[in-house]
């Protein structure tokens, strides 16, 4: 297997769609790197999910080996690496979590993820747009996609919460989160 950065200039911080590429051709190196720019991104969502530091190292382990084993699973095309790793992050973490016994109700936890941005001031800027977003967005889509994404609970779950019908909490979610792309991607 590769060592180094053989593909990437070593005087520029490469990108995350160059380490990928890199780390298709088993460059080790390139798996560090990336490690080293998300794995606190990675061990702080798990973290916050599970409450267990054992735990969210273990999901930081599967995270990463997932990600070298099939490095091909990212699609530049539809996010940046770190909201990508959050994402995935967030939905083993909350796997883990069904998986434990019982005495963990998953309904008590509350999730925020911070994708970890180039500086603290693209992450205020992202967070300024979302929470723009969020301010327009009817109360009951808003509602919706607070449940979803920092509660961890199902579509389901949130239509037996609310008492609304599934299709509609389907649709207010997926209205909502393409209203944020638009916002961030703008």
């Amino acid at each position: 297997m590769k060592t180094g950065l053989a593909s990437v200039d070593t005087n520029a911080t490469p990108s995350d769609l160059a380490l990928v590429t890199a780390i298709r051709s088993g460059d080790q190196g390139a798996m560090a790197a990336l490690y080293d720019r998300f794995s606190s991104i990675v061990y702080s969502v798990a973290l916050r999910v599970l409450q267990d530091t054992g735990a969210a190292e273990d999901v930081l382990q599967d995270i990463f080996m997932q990600l070298w084993r099939n490095p091909g699973a990212f699609d530049a095309s539809r996010g940046n690496m770190a909201a990508w790793l959050a994402v995935i992050t967030r939905h083993r973490a909350i796997d883990a979590l069904r998986r434990r016994r019982p005495e963990n109700d998953i309904e008590d936890v509350v999730v925020s993820v911070e994708p970890d941005m180039a500086s603290d001031a693209d992450r205020s800027r992202a967070m300024d747009k979302v929470r723009g977003a969020l301010r327009t967005m009817p109360s009951s889509q808003r509602s919706a996609l607070e449940m979803a994404y920092f509660e961890g609970l199902t579509h389901s779950e949130i239509a037996d919460r609310t008492g609304e019908p599934l299709g509609t909490i389907k649709t207010r979610i997926r209205t909502g989160l393409l209203s944020l792309r638009k916002v961030l991607a703008a």
